[in-house]
């Protein structure tokens, strides 16, 4: 529910079908695969239960925070066993849930975000209102705008972020490969000092 086109959850699924479980076991991994994460509940409660509709620019914005919250948890629960989650997921709104789940147990954590796409806006910034584009700018502690992270309340669904959140510090975070940026992450990005490699560095 991170963006628009269908398809994308069933990546967890085809992975495993070609495999996953079987290449890790073979670099020595030892491998506990859990079931998928069953948002089919949060996706029947919200339908039955819920009339009340997105805020400006945030589409999906309790279903994609309710999952976040259930991922996160269960990240941090299997972190807090001295476990190593892979979380493999269909589209990129799930770096909410997984960045807080490590971030609860390893608020330090270096963040090496490899992607084309730098993921740092937010619903106030954002051009579409997909979630996919904003796991960074999010949880972030802070923006140009603001010496504060962003203000949850803003968004139902993402309660569990409050002001007890953790969050980001721009030193944590390094991206590769980027080739595709709005302008406000450029912004963003030059002005916090995050590290930044493109796709022609």
């Amino acid at each position: 529910y991170g963006q628009p086109f269908v398809g994308t959850d069933d990546g967890p699924q085809l992975l495993r079908e070609k495999g996953l479980r079987t290449m890790l076991t073979q670099l020595g991994w030892r491998v506990e695969d859990m079931p998928d994460l069953d948002f089919d509940n949060l996706i029947n409660n919200h339908n039955s239960n819920n009339s009340m509709e997105d805020p400006p620019n945030a589409r999906n914005c309790i279903l994609v925070g309710q999952g976040s919250q259930l991922l996160a948890d269960t990240v941090e629960a299997k972190l807090s066993q001295g476990r190593f989650p892979l979380i493999v997921g269909g589209d990129h709104s799930i770096g909410i849930g997984s960045l807080c789940g490590i971030l609860r147990v390893r608020p330090d954590t270096g963040i090496i975000w490899v992607d084309a796409h730098a993921d740092l806006n937010t619903p106030d910034t954002s051009t579409s209102g997909n979630f996919h584009g904003m796991p960074l700018g999010l949880l972030m502690n802070s923006s140009p705008d603001s010496k504060e992270g962003y203000d949850f309340s803003k968004l139902p669904g993402f309660e569990f972020l409050d002001n007890q959140g953790p969050r980001i510090a721009p030193e944590q975070l390094v991206y590769v490969g980027l080739r595709d940026v709005d302008p406000s992450e450029r912004l963003w990005i030059r002005q916090l000092g995050i590290k930044a490699f493109t796709m022609t560095d």
